[in-house]
């Protein structure tokens, strides 16, 4: 069946704005509730970022699942990736997070974890949209379900976070910079960091409910950039507003975005004949990424833009590494999900190894020139059906025979955000730019 509710990454949308809304929470926690009942599943975990709006939609998740006769237990703010491991450890039916990942504080959205932490498989997602056309009803009130507060949560999630790297592995000396985002890993990845024995300052770590990616995060990685130029720091490391994702500044402000992590996992593993088959990257993936696997012998595969679809893929292959140039990073052989603080730890591990700046470890990959260029959908505007336009096809194909084999366009709608996504990649000789945006304006041509 169609989805009505559920997109690449859960549901997500302005709070107020249907389905964001708590009358619809309500139901969806009921819905999710009666659903994992009639499997004989009772337990339930949820946790949130820090929007000033996670307070309503979790009392509203409660209250509907409750009514369905599953017992919750309640995280607080939590990384997404730390819910996912929460679920597994605390062995729930399933996992609920309320969070919208990289969007501002007014937008908000909800995403399930599965009892193995990974993402709820579809056909669950299709009953639980069934449930929702069926009228409301509690169960007796012997039946009802129970809600408890799991108080020492950060502590179980961040002790996970420092195991995935080896025991006597030390930070000692190394001078790091943190930003939050604002979001749910303000109160766990200085910790990790601190305890490994990191010196670390802070930024985006002063959450108010409003400011959650507000200038701050991996999407806004100038302000990493300045702190660790001014501070004088050996890296900066930049997490979104859930913690799911990850972004990376050298110590001369070079950005390290999400296929450098990949690079520098996943040659570091294949050195040690631990990686594990390939890695999976996206459509978004740089082309450079791909010659450095194929230069060093590693398998590479590209799957659609979305996490849950890198992860379909590894499963499909038995592979252990896959990520987006975002900064969705899955290290399958220590969590089940893309982790932000884990990914990042995965990193500095190898630069304390190595005894090496991330420069210098990043040295055999050369990216080509990437543009990507976001165009917001005007009100009542249908991606698919810009994107089907013959006009916009005619543009983009003059531009691939412009490009050639020396490079590639990718025109896609965002699956969070109502945003018509336009990439063009190609050699350096290519203004890319200028390409991306000759196709904006042909996609924003066809709103006018």
């Amino acid at each position: 069946m169609s989805r009505r509710y559920f997109g690449t990454d859960g549901i997500r949308g302005t709070v107020g704005e249907y389905p964001i809304t708590p009358d619809f929470m309500l139901k969806l926690g009921w819905a999710t509730g009666r659903v994992l009942a009639r499997q004989g599943r009772t337990k339930v975990l949820i946790g949130k970022d820090t929007r000033i709006s996670g307070y309503l939609f979790e009392s509203a998740l409660e209250a509907g699942l409750s009514a369905a006769g599953v017992d919750v237990s309640l995280l607080g703010p939590m990384p997404t990736p730390g819910i996912a491991y929460l679920t597994r450890t605390f062995r729930a039916d399933a996992g609920i997070v309320i969070s919208a990942s990289h969007n501002p504080f007014a937008d908000n959205g909800i995403k399930f974890f599965s009892a193995e932490g990974t993402k709820l498989d579809d056909a669950i997602e299709a009953r639980i949209e069934a449930e929702l056309d069926e009228p409301l009803t509690t169960v007796a009130a012997a039946e009802l379900g129970k809600a408890v507060r799991i108080n020492d949560a950060p502590g179980r999630y961040i002790e996970f976070c420092k195991s995935t790297i080896p025991d006597r592995l030390s930070l000692h000396g190394m001078k790091v910079v943190l930003d939050c985002a604002h979001g749910a890993t303000y109160h766990i990845a200085p910790s990790v960091f601190r305890e490994l024995g990191a010196e670390v300052s802070l930024i985006g770590a002063e959450p108010d409910g409003l400011n959650i990616n507000r200038e701050v995060g991996s999407t806004h990685p100038a302000a990493l950039r300045a702190a660790v130029i001014q501070r004088g720091a050996d890296l900066g490391i930049a997490f979104d507003g859930d913690g799911d994702r990850v972004l990376l500044v050298d110590a001369d402000g070079r950005e390290v975005d999400g296929d450098d992590i990949l690079y520098l996992i996943a040659k570091d593993r294949h050195e040690r004949g631990e990686l594990g088959g390939g890695v999976v990257g996206t459509l978004m993936t740089n082309f450079g990424l791909e010659l450095a696997f194929a230069r060093l012998g590693i398998p590479f595969e590209r799957a659609k833009v979305g996490d849950r679809y890198v992860m379909e893929r590894l499963a499909a292959n038995a592979w252990q590494l896959g990520g987006e140039s975002s900064g969705h990073i899955v290290c399958g052989h220590v969590q089940t999900t893309g982790d932000g603080i884990v990914a990042a730890l995965q990193a500095v591990a190898i630069m304390v190894r190595e005894g090496q700046p991330l420069a210098r470890l990043l040295a055999g990959l050369e990216k080509v020139p990437q543009a990507l260029v976001n165009v917001r959908l005007a009100p009542g505007s249908d991606a698919k059906s810009l994107m089907a336009a013959p006009a916009l096809q005619e543009a983009v194909a003059a531009v691939e025979a412009e490009l050639g084999d020396e490079g590639r366009v990718l025109l896609r709608p965002s699956g969070t955000e109502p945003l018509i996504r336009v990439m063009v990649e190609g050699r350096a000789h290519f203004d890319v730019e200028a390409l991306a945006e000759r196709i904006a304006a042909d996609v924003r041509a066809q709103m006018a």
